[in-house]
């Protein structure tokens, strides 16, 4: 996760992070990705079952009951192992996991146990009811994705009016008084909706967005061929960056941020090296924080049946389930040799990746995006599109 607002528009400085001592019980938010203890973010896959048919679905999901969903007693069982071993964030994720009706109990739970909970949905299904009720419970944040516009929105969720229905989702959580934001996959089909975004981002005082990199995992898969080229990644990413430098220079604060392409941190570095040296200094000290991609480390995934993963994009190879023994004790089990591994990816990483100068901000990248591709979990990440030169 890379935030270009903090990082390319000052709005973050390395002190920021210093003076919490980066810990990331301490941390805020909008920190986290600096913490230095790196206790896990975990995503929590909760259910599999959803109301549309996106096209880019890591989870395969289907409007299905499926019977091997985690109870609403060992969630909290989850839950309070979770909580017990400082994972600073749930983010309870699906599916859509509002169609979990015990989704509120069990987002208010980790709430009371210490924890920030937050939610990915598509925005469906918040109704002004719906949206009180997680204002009520203390839910941080509702992360809802777009895919563009409406006619490319809907073509992507596979059902007609989920645009507007996302909006509805939207306006609901804000006149809940719940801070809402955007989650945006960019590929070849909808990279030309970026402006769109951004405008109404600005329009409907939105005041975040992600936008991810393509990942082959799940329905995403059939995608590989719809990813961006490397020439026209650094198009998007220096479009993303222009139109959050306009916005903080007219001064509407927005956060923007990228994810799943650890590329974007030298490639803002190297940009702001010509803009800015004194700035891209200090960016760099925060890179070497971030440390690049964490997956298995500082983020981890936990599926509807129980089944622990990497991350949500991993969900090939499990390292054990929590029905059967706690998250923090197979987390920390380095007898499992994948998992061993991706606590320290740099000693394992292949070809250019291994000669990299970026490696230690990097941190690899995606391994599960060069395990699809060449069927090596350690082969370079082939969405990265720095040049041989400037990895040098």
């Amino acid at each position: 996760m890379i935030g270009i607002s903090k990082l390319y528009c000052k709005t973050v400085e390395p002190s920021d992070a210093l003076r919490y001592g980066r810990h990331s019980g301490q941390l805020p938010s909008h920190l986290l990705q600096f913490s230095q203890d790196k206790k896990p973010v975990v995503v929590w896959n909760m259910t599999r079952r959803c109301n549309l048919k996106c096209v880019h679905c890591y989870a395969q999901a289907r409007d299905e009951a499926f019977k091997n969903e985690m109870s609403t007693e060992e969630g909290k069982a989850l839950i309070d192992d979770l909580a017990g071993f400082g994972v600073p964030v749930l983010l309870f994720s699906g599916g859509e996991p509002l169609m979990r009706k015990d989704l509120p109990d069990l987002a208010g739970y980790a709430v009371e146990k210490g924890m920030r909970a937050v939610i990915s949905t598509n925005g469906a299904l918040i109704t002004p009811e719906k949206a009180r009720i997680l204002k009520e419970i203390g839910l941080s944040y509702v992360g809802v994705s777009l895919d563009g516009m409406e006619p490319i929105h809907d073509r992507f969720r596979g059902v007609k009016g989920a645009f507007k229905s996302a909006m509805t989702g939207i306006e609901n959580c804000q006149a809940a008084g719940i801070k809402v934001g955007l989650r945006f996959t960019i590929n070849k089909f909808n990279v030309s909706e970026i402006p769109a975004v951004f405008d109404l981002l600005e329009a409907r005082e939105i005041p975040r967005i992600c936008f991810y990199h393509l990942v082959y995992a799940g329905r995403g898969s059939d995608l590989v061929k719809d990813d961006l080229t490397h020439e026209e990644t650094r198009t998007a990413v220096d479009l993303i960056m222009d139109r959050t430098r306009d916005l903080h220079d007219r001064g509407i604060g927005k956060e923007v941020l990228t994810v799943d392409n650890h590329a974007d941190g030298p490639y803002v570095y190297l940009r702001l090296q010509k803009e800015d040296p004194d700035r891209a200094a200090e960016v760099l000290e925060l890179l070497e924080m971030n440390e690049g991609n964490n997956s298995g480390r500082g983020i981890g995934c936990v599926s509807w049946d129980g089944e622990v993963h990497a991350d949500q994009f991993w969900r090939h190879h499990s390292f054990g389930n929590v029905r059967n023994r706690p998250f923090s004790e197979i987390w920390t089990d380095l007898s499992e040799p994948l998992l061993a591994k991706l606590k320290d990816k740099k000693q394992h990483v292949k070809g250019r990746c291994a000669g990299c100068r970026w490696l230690d901000i990097c941190g690899g990248n995606f391994r599960v995006r060069a395990e699809a591709l060449y069927d090596d979990v350690w082969a370079p990440d082939p969405a990265c599109y720095l040049t041989d030169a400037e990895i040098a």
